[in-house]
């Protein structure tokens, strides 16, 4: 691609700061093979097959459970394996804010299991077993996402 500085040029016959930037832009993008436009950044990938995997197999056991145990358990499990699926978004975010300055994760992830114990101790449906089971369905896809991964 030609770049015609003739028009960027002053009376001393050298190109103009906005010749200068066409053809430090136009060298850039010609000089540089086609690169794909959305580059994601690695933590984010096992982020999103993490999250993901944890949905899946939340949704896989409780529908399992639900003919196996019946209503009550499988929606225990399955409101457990939401908390779990917040508690893990929650501490994915408090990991990435990890930097110089911060060296310690956040706490606010802790309340997440606190509040599914005492919903599921002062809610009737609920039961506390299943909904713990449930919070701890994404240790299971972290093991997945190990065996899994490339």
């Amino acid at each position: 691609m030609q770049v015609s500085l003739a028009a960027d040029t002053g009376s001393t016959g050298t190109p103009s700061a906005d010749g200068e930037a066409l053809l430090t832009s136009t060298r850039t993008s010609t000089d540089q093979p086609l690169a794909d436009p959305v580059v994601v950044d690695p933590f984010l990938r096992l982020q999103r097959r993490l999250l993901l995997a944890t949905l899946l197999l939340t949704l896989v056991v409780s529908l399992i459970s639900w003919p196996l145990f019946g209503a009550s358990p499988a929606r225990s499990l399955l409101l457990g394996g939401c908390c779990g699926l917040l508690y893990l978004r929650l501490l994915a975010r408090s990991v990435a804010r990890i930097g110089p300055e911060s060296r310690s994760l956040g706490r606010f992830q802790i309340v997440v299991p606190a509040l599914l114990v005492v919903a599921a101790a002062r809610v009737p449906t609920l039961e506390l077993l299943p909904a713990l089971l449930g919070f701890l369905l994404y240790k299971p896809a972290l093991l997945l996402q190990a065996v899994l991964a490339p």
